[in-house]
């Protein structure tokens, strides 16, 4: 049996993450795409993507298990052609779990001090000094309390913000407080200071900061998107901003990327745009998941982090 190593990018990261699979798991035979001879394509039984081109797994017969080297997964199962049948994994890497959290650290904490003003401040060699509040008088709310989310509500709780999470479904996340539904949603979005954004994209989040919703938030919040660009309504939230509804948007994804230059988030005075670099997967510990997952297979055992295709994630 073979593995496909699949995805859109640069040669040399294509190379960077070759050398530390095969480093992870010694004895495996490999290619860089899906063989065109049917006795070549009929051996690969395990592909490892991210975001490969639309099409490319089809006509692999044996194909046990679909491992995406991404997070997301919404732009692989917007591709018809992958096949139904077959397990798909997301990566949860720690390395860039971490990275998040540090991410989203440094929004609360530059949004709740006033960094971004002060910085703005110093172009116009103004000295004013803000009001300094405390952590706990600064609410954040955590949309999305999967395994990220929660290690960020966690982090951001550890240092003594008034956290809440957000999930469609209960769920429970030592020392913070968990919502869920429509009307937890509606409580926590009136309620907070900061909303920071880590939902999956599905058909039921797509488009989810519209003008109605940004509506129901606290006047003058702030918007951290850190999950995916469909998710936010791009005009109405410049709209949002332009009329004090909100206060400030750091956003590290877009609907188009990378952001085309004339576009009004890079000049607009309440925007700060991240150019999708909030957290990336490490391929050094990456290739580890992969290979348990892999060894998990071939030993018949259960697989880590599949996806339930119907919810999207």
């Amino acid at each position: 049996m073979s593995i496909v190593l699949s995805g859109r990018w640069p040669a040399a990261e294509q190379q960077q993450w070759l050398r530390l699979l095969q480093e992870a798991l010694p004895g495996e035979d490999w290619c860089l795409a899906p063989p065109a001879d049917a006795v070549q394509a009929a051996a690969v039984d395990i592909a490892i993507v991210a975001n490969p081109e639309p099409g490319v797994l089809q006509g692999l017969p044996n194909l046990r298990l679909i491992q995406s080297l991404w997070a997301g997964v919404d732009r692989l199962l917007q591709d018809p052609t992958l096949p139904p049948e077959v397990p798909l994994a997301r990566m949860v890497d720690p390395a860039m779990n971490e990275a998040m959290v540090h991410t989203a650290l440094w929004a609360v904490l530059a949004l709740h001090r006033g960094f971004f003003d002060l910085h703005a401040q110093q172009g116009q060699s103004l000295w004013r000094q803000p009001q300094q509040l405390r952590a706990a008088e600064w609410r954040v709310m955590v949309l999305g309390m999967g395994q990220l989310g929660g290690r960020v509500a966690q982090a951001l709780a550890a240092q003594g913000y008034a956290v809440s999470g957000w999930s469609r479904r209960p769920a429970d996340c030592a020392g913070v407080q968990t919502l869920h539904g429509a009307e937890g949603l509606a409580q926590g979005l009136a309620a907070a200071d900061t909303v920071i954004n880590l939902l999956p994209l599905t058909e039921q989040t797509r488009d989810f900061f519209n003008a109605a919703r940004l509506t129901t938030m606290k006047r003058g919040a702030c918007l951290v998107n850190l999950a995916r660009g469909a998710h936010v309504v791009e005009d109405d939230l410049l709209a949002a901003l332009d009329s004090g509804q909100l206060s400030r948007a750091v956003l590290d994804v877009f609907r188009q990327e990378p952001l085309p230059a004339d576009h009004p988030f890079w000049q607009h005075p309440r925007v700060t745009v991240l150019p999708h670099c909030a957290a990336q997967t490490d391929p050094r510990s990456a290739a580890a998941v992969v290979r348990t997952n892999v060894l998990a297979l071939r030993a018949g055992q259960p697989l880590a982090h599949r996806v339930h295709r119907p919810r999207g994630y």
